[in-house]
């Protein structure tokens, strides 16, 4: 992998050597960090939404037994995650007794929720930087299964580029009337910091009053004075307040069982918040998941504003952080594997773009699964009206795919694309030139578009 960030800048953390083997490894984790499935479902107050809750064999540093379940299981078919696809008892006896310097991450804890959960896609997650490196007999083939064509032998680096003005591709304007909103955000972690899987209340807590300093500086910088705003801790919040972040739809709220079986949602809810500046269309969620999510958005359609705002504000958070802490670097990447996430499906650029376009007609006669389809030719997304897991009720969430291998303004471009795509196809069905026994035929010619299909 080359070698991650936190190698070099990491506290207490002066190799990527793995430490010396641990005795008892899981086993030795203080019981009141985790509970395990058996005892969960014994006692009705550990919540599988927030607790970390382990599988039984894995809390022991053994072969997980329901892991070979699900493996037998996606051979006739079914539900198997990545990380099942690729670990083998033989793998994870030669891996469980090692142990990451900083963040003490084992095996066990990487691959738990895939182990608990058949229908996790990735199922495994990382505790610090150095787990790709150290665990890279794991990561690196679920990294190249998820992230199709990337390949991790040396051959390929991700470039990041965040500019703007390099964009080629726009809304058309029939698109851009049907589009409601505009989103970009992408995740950040500290490199000086365990990821939040591996994490604690501590470094939790340290997070959020660092970036708390941060957020306040932009109140007197000249330069991102409209960045500035107000940052709500979630143990500090008013009802009154929580309401009004619920109804503006800006509060996250944890409560994802994958996520809590990796410790994404431990401690909760202490250490964490969320930031808007005084227009609400800079918005950062403070150790949701990843150390920071980074959100620029707004009403309708103008995507280069969005993307535009969204690279000042990651500068803008980049030299906040140095500033504070004086350090000359501050978030975690790695020259192939790009921005450094928790999961191995945000890895690289760590950025999703979307925009939530009304397209009524298409999404009555072809429904979700089959815009979703169309979507996926041209490196884009398509979900329901309220996100991932929800259904079509007045518009269509459609983004990009792509994270790794790809530069930022390029990923814009696939999602502009997408919409394109999307606006297109509803205006051939209004006007009854496109129906469900002709679609294959239609789009076949709208990729003919460079807008949509690219050059």
């Amino acid at each position: 992998m080359g070698g991650c960030n936190s190698t070099e800048t990491t506290p207490n953390n002066p190799s990527s050597e793995p430490s010396p083997k641990a005795s008892q490894s899981q086993s030795d984790m203080a019981s009141s960090e985790y509970v395990t499935q058996s005892m969960a479902a014994k006692d009705p107050k550990h919540d599988p939404f927030f607790d970390l809750i382990m599988d039984d064999d894995l809390a022991k540093n053994q072969w997980p037994k329901q892991l070979t379940s699900h493996q037998e299981e996606g051979k006739k078919g079914k539900d198997v995650s990545l990380m099942g696809k690729v670990m083998t008892p033989e793998l994870f006896n030669k891996l469980k007794d090692i142990k990451t310097k900083t963040a003490g991450w084992t095996i066990a804890r990487a691959m738990n929720t895939g182990t608990c959960y058949q229908s996790s896609f990735v199922g495994c997650h990382a505790g610090d930087p150095e787990s790709y490196e150290i665990f890279k007999e794991l990561f690196h083939p679920v990294i190249e299964k998820y992230h199709v064509g990337y390949k991790l032998d040396g051959s390929m680096k991700h470039i990041t580029d965040m500019d703007p003005d390099k964009l080629t591709v726009a809304l058309k304007d029939e698109a851009k009337a049907k589009v409601f909103s505009s989103r970009i955000r992408v995740a950040r972690n500290l490199n000086f910091f365990p990821l939040n899987p591996g994490g604690t209340v501590e470094t939790r807590n340290q997070i959020a009053d660092l970036m708390s300093k941060v957020f306040d500086s932009f109140k007197d910088s000249d330069t991102y004075s409209d960045l500035a705003g107000t940052f709500h801790r979630h143990t500090e919040m008013t009802p009154e307040e929580t309401q009004e972040l619920v109804d503006g739809h800006f509060l996250f709220r944890g409560k994802d069982k994958m996520q809590a079986a990796s410790g994404y949602h431990r401690f909760w809810p202490k250490g964490r918040g969320i930031f808007l500046n005084k227009s609400k269309t800079f918005v950062v969620w403070v150790n949701e998941g990843d150390h920071l999510r980074i959100i620029s958005m707004e009403q309708g359609g103008d995507i280069k504003s969005v993307f535009t705002r969204l690279s000042r504000a990651i500068k803008a958070m980049e030299e906040g952080v140095k500033k504070v802490t004086g350090r000359e670097s501050v978030f975690a990447s790695d020259p192939a594997l790009g921005v450094i996430t928790c999961c191995p499906s945000n890895l690289g650029t760590a950025m999703r773009g979307s925009v939530h376009i009304g397209v009524p007609t298409i999404a009555s006669a072809l429904g979700l699964a089959e815009i979703d389809k169309m979507a996926r030719t041209i490196n884009c997304q398509a979900r329901g009206s309220s996100g991932e897991h929800s259904a079509i009720v007045d518009r269509v969430d459609i983004s990009n795919w792509r994270r790794l291998g790809f530069t930022e303004y390029s990923l814009v471009q696939d999602l502009i694309r997408g919409a394109n795509l999307l606006s297109a196809l509803e205006d051939k069905f209004v006007s009854k030139e496109a129906d469900a026994s002709n679609v294959d035929q239609v789009l076949a010619q709208l990729m003919s578009d460079v807008t949509i299909a690219g050059k």
